[in-house]
């Protein structure tokens, strides 16, 4: 179904691998080709599009992206840096959209008065505003700005835009201050893991079910960390625009970095139909094409499939879920007792099925067009019953929204009992739908971590979502919550015309690309404030470790959860409240009595112990709190779970390894020193480190760094800081970006 290559690969023809071993200038030579790996790396698409926007003359990339792209959780953050550096206009087009705290329920008015403030930012600046309920952030990007050969650049993880031939990429607002300041974006150049399609999908699987069979396989092993997923292959024909998009978008699960795709006359037509042909050319392999990695999957293959709490990596087929069920759910407990949580699953098993209490389809995943059409076929004429089981979908945008209503979908939704609602990405991150204690929800969206379907653990309120496609979402519907495949059904798809309507946008939208207003004011609401001052990196740094998390991964949802948290991102005082505040409550207190109380005289004691460190006084040390994860940074892009630890004194993490190069990113951007550690036994809770000349070793580009355990006895730890830009030592030495651009 899915092979993972064990070597690299060359591409010839956009059908033949070779894979790289000693025979492979034979093997290429009994197809007439000569070329050399350098050759063939530049024949992919990524090298073309990366190339394309790279402003280095070095071997790393500097790039310059075509547009940006930010949610109500994180523009105000990004335009108040970027404010602060020095920002008059946007240089490039940027959207901003208002499809994350657009319920105005928590809070009072602070989340509308985001939405009023970035209304007069656009204005101000010359940027796009689509205001709340039109449009999810992605779906208004792959309708208007996505094109052939472009990059995007966004602050949501899930901008993937590569089934139109964009490189998109998901980054926390650090950097997208930096392109709207001039600057660039600053990486090595990425691997290339080439994934090609062949087959066609069955009856009844829908694009959720192959993404989820796609990050089961790669997702533990780390096979396109931090790489680009290039589509290839005969296999994409067979698929729709729509169908391409609900694979795409689910490719951030992997912890890929970007992707991109063929594109073929789908997607011109597609294009031609958003009244944007002229953001239309062929992108496909050249000749020969070398790939760092190679994923062959036979669509034909790929069953109806369940992700099952806490991670879309999480993965069953749906037939195995039901043919084992007792067994699977208890497997699921044992691997969630970490977060000290009953799960209730075993309840769901009853009636000779397995049963979920709610089901939603929704976001830039679940609520595309053709996915909410297939549901409707399913669901026309029956109903999904009046027990305690519920169903809610959630158009992508207006345009889809109104194509649903004039081709009978929503009266169809209705009659069976479904709620129809607005463009909304909250039931993807548990900011609406939250199901009752113990329920079970299968959705079709992005994730389902812990908390992101609004459960509270710490105060005993705990459920669960399970991630489903579409088409099995709706035959679950039908027969009243039993979790059923698509596949199950006798049952055939109608063929459905997509008709965009532009004018939603035109009459609701507020495009000032170009037409920048500097003489608007900014509207700030009483809940958007600035940034507080942040340090500068000492001569020589004291951390004290007052988070200490054993998990084999930590989310971002856990360093700053969703859900009614949100409605604070404007206000970074009262947001870092929140920190840690589901996984390690103590967290807030221990960070704030370090800020407070500063260096103790019986640690500098400690530290004039330290060989060649008798002369130190209080004066010539800085001090901040640490954490510690095994693998920190998995999920959203939200630079919020870093400049909350900042905002709180936070001066270093410590990790086996980082899950992103996303929040590692966050981290430098706000001055958190990216430590990585080779041994977890050297730290514990409490543990007080000392860096001695800690700014020098920055500054001079230092490999391994020599820290001090204090205690009873001094113990020494060695920690290294990866890979980093000449810019991204100055910004940390500087303390922030914000410190960076004001010098």
């Amino acid at each position: 179904m899915i092979q993972l290559y064990n070597k690299s690969v060359y591409l010839i023809n956009g059908k033949d691998i070779i894979e790289d071993d000693a025979d492979v200038q034979a093997k290429l030579a009994r197809l007439g080709v000569s070329v050399s790996k350098e050759q063939a790396r530049k024949g992919t698409i990524s090298h073309g599009i990366l190339s394309s926007h790279n402003k280095s003359t070095d071997n790393n990339l500097s790039l310059k992206f075509d547009s940006l792209t930010s949610h109500d959780i994180t523009y105000v953050g990004i335009i108040q840096t970027a404010r602060a550096s020095g920002m008059e206009k946007f240089p490039v087009p940027y959207v901003l959209t208002n499809c994350h705290n657009s319920l105005c329920a928590v809070g009072g008015t602070i989340n509308q008065d985001d939405h009023v403030f970035a209304l007069s930012a656009a204005r101000k600046y010359g940027g796009i505003y689509v205001p709340p309920h039109i449009a999810v952030i992605h779906s208004y990007n792959r309708e208007m700005m996505a094109g052939c050969g472009k990059m995007i650049l966004g602050s949501d993880s899930h901008t993937r835009y590569g089934v139109l031939g964009t490189m998109a990429v998901g980054e926390g607002g650090g950097e997208l201050a930096k392109q709207l300041v001039g600057k660039t974006y600053d990486m090595p150049m990425p691997e290339i893991v080439g994934v090609f399609l062949e087959g066609e999908v069955a009856k009844g699987v829908g694009p959720q079910d192959v993404a989820l069979a796609v990050i089961s396989a790669v997702f533990n092993n780390g096979y396109v960390k931090n790489k680009v997923m290039e589509f290839v292959g005969e296999g994409i024909a067979n698929l729709s625009v729509d169908f391409r998009n609900g694979i795409d978008v689910m490719t951030t699960e992997t912890t890929c970095w970007s992707s991109i795709w063929e594109t073929d006359d789908k997607v011109k037509t597609y294009l031609d139909d958003h009244d944007r042909g002229e953001d239309w050319k062929e992108l496909k392999p050249a000749h020969a094409a070398y790939y760092d990695g190679f994923i062959k999957i036979d669509l034909s293959k790929i069953e109806p499939c369940i992700a099952l709490p806490f991670h879309p990596s999480n993965v069953y087929t749906i037939k195995e879920l039901q043919k084992n069920a007792k067994d699977i759910f208890a497997k699921t407990e044992e691997d969630n007792k970490s977060y000290g949580l009953n799960l209730g699953l075993g309840m769901k098993c009853r009636d000779g099925g397995v049963w979920a209490e709610q089901a939603i389809i929704a976001g830039c995943a679940g609520g595309i067009f053709e996915n909410i059409m297939a549901a409707s076929d399913i669901l026309k004429g029956a109903s999904i019953g009046n027990n305690n089981f519920t169903m809610s979908v959630y158009p992508e945008s207006q345009p889809t929204y109104l194509e649903l209503v004039k081709n009978g979908a929503v009266e169809t939704f209705m009659k069976a009992g479904v709620l129809v609602r607005e463009a909304f990405c909250g039931p993807c991150f548990g900011a609406g739908d939250t199901p009752a204690n113990n329920e079970l929800s299968v959705r079709h969206v992005t994730r389902n971590f812990l908390n992101r379907e609004g459960s509270k653990p710490n105060d005993g309120q705990i459920a669960s979502v399970a991630l489903m496609d579409a088409r099995s979402i709706a035959a679950t519907a039908i027969n009243g919550g039993k979790i059923t495949s698509a596949a199950e059904l006798d049952f055939n798809f109608g063929k459905h015309k997509f008709f965009f309507d532009k004018t939603i946008y035109d009459k609701r939208a507020y495009n000032g690309i170009g037409n920048p207003k500097p003489q608007t004011e900014l509207v700030f609401g009483p809940n958007i404030k600035d940034w507080p001052k942040m340090p500068a990196l000492a001569e020589n740094l004291l951390v004290k470790v007052v988070s200490f998390i054993t998990d084999p991964v930590t989310t971002t949802d856990e360093l700053i959860p969703s859900g009614e948290t949100s409605s604070y991102r404007s206000n970074p005082l009262k947001l870092a409240e929140f920190t840690l505040s589901r996984k390690d409550p103590d967290y807030v207190g221990r960070a704030k009595e370090v800020q407070e109380l500063g260096c103790q005289p019986f640690v500098l004691e400690q530290i004039k112990n330290i060989e060649g460190c008798s002369n130190i006084e209080f004066s010539g040390i800085g001090i901040g709190s640490a954490i510690y994860a095994r693998k920190p940074g998995d999920g959203s892009a939200r630079e919020q779970a870093a400049s909350c630890q900042r905002v709180l004194g936070g001066s270093a993490n410590f990790a086996l390894e980082y899950a992103t190069k996303r929040y590692r990113s966050n981290l430098v951007n706000w001055g958190i020193l990216p430590f990585v550690i080779s041994k977890e036994s050297d730290l514990t809770l409490g543990t007080y480190v000392f860096f001695p000349d800690i700014k020098a070793a920055v500054q001079g580009k230092k490999e391994n760094i020599t820290g001090f355990v204090l205690g009873e006895t001094i113990s020494e730890i060695t920690v290294t800081l990866g890979e980093l830009t000449d810019t991204e030592r100055q910004i940390l030495i500087d303390g922030c970006l914000i410190n960076y651009y004001a010098k």
